[in-house]
């Protein structure tokens, strides 16, 4: 996958092989297709919590996710499924952490899986459940963004602490069809700036950025050369 595609991709915001793979929706829309609400709640579920677990681990290194807390989405929303022990939380982020903008918002193909460290957890945390929330009392896409937007001005959403930052390294994770899998990156956090601080988005940069909306929130991306098993990414 060619790394251009970082540049095109964001999320605090997904491949298992999906031939493979029992665990991935077989009724999604045809390409193409926008969703404007949630699809029925079972085609965003996957086979079973053990697989989910496993899957939100490969978000980051063995090293770190073997002791991070891991979260499942389940008919109810997210719960803790595995108790932590270094403050780190994985969990598979659904397509409504995408974008708004993006073209396959609330396509339930998408499968993202994060590790984030402890400041991200507490403050991005409550935006994954917030959205999660929202989505699944069949808010349509102009509805949530209007509800995230106010729960921000109210400050009801905490603003990323210093030094949120999550990894973004499964070889499994898919943004959908339009953008298949992403390299291996690390995401970093931060209340809404200039991109020039971080030198983000100019020839040569290895830093990417999104400024989100209408969270009032910046978004930089660097790729890696490794995904968390240790092997190499491909550099085309």
């Amino acid at each position: 996958m060619s790394r251009k595609i970082i540049k095109t991709i964001s999320l605090g915001s997904f491949v298992l092989v999906i031939a493979l793979s029992p665990a991935w929706p077989t009724q999604a829309q045809e390409s193409g297709a926008l969703y404007e609400r949630m699809a029925p709640i079972d085609q965003y579920l996957m086979t079973d919590r053990n697989t989910e677990i496993a899957f939100a681990r490969t978000a980051a290194p063995e090293s770190i996710s073997r002791d991070a807390e891991v979260w499942v989405f389940g008919r109810h929303g997210y719960e803790a499924a595995v108790k932590g022990k270094n403050g780190w939380v994985c969990i598979v982020e659904r397509s409504w952490m995408a974008p708004f903008d993006d073209p396959e918002f609330l396509n339930p193909d998408q499968r993202v899986p994060l590790c984030l460290n402890p400041p991200a957890a507490r403050t991005h945390l409550p935006l994954t459940f917030k959205t999660t929330e929202l989505a699944m009392a069949g808010q349509s896409k102009t509805q949530m963004f209007d509800s995230i937007k106010a729960a921000f001005d109210k400050k009801e959403l905490p603003m990323p602490e210093p030094g949120s930052m999550c990894y973004m390294m499964s070889k499994q994770q898919y943004f959908g069809r339009k953008y298949g899998n992403a390299d291996p990156h690390l995401m970093f956090w931060v209340p809404k700036t200039d991109d020039v601080f971080w030198g983000a988005g100019l020839p040569g940069s290895p830093v990417y950025v999104h400024q989100y909306s209408p969270e009032p929130i910046t978004e930089f991306i660097i790729s890696v050369s490794k995904w968390s098993d240790g092997t190499p990414a491909p550099t085309d």
